[in-house]
C-alpha cells in the first residue's frame, strides 16, 4: 500500500508537469532538463565497513520540477537507515523553490510513511538552505533543517562546513526518536574538484544526540554522540 502511494505521488507530479509542459509548446527557452547529484558517499575511517549516502535528483523545466531524494547509511553489510522522497516543486520566488510531496522510511523497521513540505533554496550570503515539516501517521511531526556553505579556497579545493538539526513532535520508542530537539549532526570538508563534475573529499563529522532521544540511546547501550573522520566524494550529471 505504501509503496502504491509512493509511485502515485510520483505520476501526479508527472502529470503535472506534462500540463505545464504544453504551456510552453512549441518554445525553446524553458526545455526539459535533468540533473543528478550525489552529494554524499563516505566512509567512515575508525569503521570502513561503515557507509553513509545522500543522493538528489531533479527533472523539469525552469518552474516546475520533480525531485527525489534519499539519504542512509550501511554498517556491517546491514542497512540501519534509508529513506526517499518523492516531491513536486514549484519556484516562489528567485533561488527559491516549495516542495511537497512523500517521505518513505524503509529503515529502522518498522518503516514509516510521511507528507512532506518543504523550502529549498540559496539564503543570502550563498548559504544553500534545505527545510522540510513532516507528517505521518498518528499525528507524527518532524522538522529538519540543513545548512551548507562553500568557501573557495581556490578553483579546485573546496571547504565546506554544514549543519542538520532534527525536531520530533512526540516520543517514539520503537524509532528511539524524543520530543524536541532529537539530534544535530555537523560536518566540515575539504574536497578537490578534479573537474568540476567530480570531487573526492576528507572530512569530520560530529553528531549529539539530545533529551529524550539521548535516553534512548543510552538503554541501548549507544553513544550519545560521536566523532568520525571520513573519506568520501561528491559528483553531478
Amino acid at each position: 500500500m505504501k509503496i502504491k502511494l509512493l509511485i502515485g505521488s510520483i505520476a501526479i507530479s508527472i502529470s503535472s508537469l506534462a500540463f505545464n509542459a504544453s504551456v510552453y509548446a512549441g518554445a525553446e527557452d524553458d526545455p526539459l532538463l535533468t540533473k543528478v547529484m550525489i552529494d554524499q558517499v563516505e566512509i567512515d575511517t575508525g569503521n570502513e565497513n561503515a557507509v553513509a549516502w545522500s543522493a538528489q535528483a531533479w527533472v523539469g523545466y525552469d518552474l516546475d520540477k520533480i525531485w527525489l531524494k534519499t539519504q542512509g547509511e550501511r554498517v556491517d553489510g546491514e542497512t540501519e537507515t534509508a529513506e526517499v522522497q518523492a516531491l513536486y516543486s514549484r519556484a516562489i520566488a528567485p533561488f527559491w523553490d516549495l516542495q511537497f510531496g512523500i517521505r518513505q522510511d524503509l529503515k529502522p523497521s518498522p518503516s514509516n510513511e510521511w507528507a512532506v513540505i518543504g523550502l529549498q533554496g540559496l539564503a543570502p550570503y550563498f548559504f544553500e538552505i534545505d527545510t522540510a515539516l513532516f507528517v505521518g501517521e498518528n499525528a507524527k511531526t518532524a522538522l529538519r533543517i540543513e545548512a551548507e556553505y562553500e568557501l573557495m579556497l581556490t578553483q579546485q579545493w573546496v571547504l565546506s562546513p554544514e549543519i542538520e538539526a532534527n525536531f520530533y513532535g512526540q516520543n517514539d520508542d520503537v524509532t528511539g526518536t524524543g520530543s524536541g530537539l532529537s539530534d544535530i549532526e555537523a560536518g566540515l570538508s575539504l574536497r578537490y574538484e578534479i573537474v568540476r563534475e567530480f570531487a573526492p573529499y576528507i572530512g569530520i563529522n560530529w553528531s549529539k544526540k539530545f533529551g529524550n532521544t539521548a535516553d534512548y540511546a543510552a538503554e541501548q547501550g549507544q553513544e550519545k554522540s560521536q566523532t568520525q573522520l571520513v573519506l568520501g566524494f561528491r559528483a553531478w550529471f
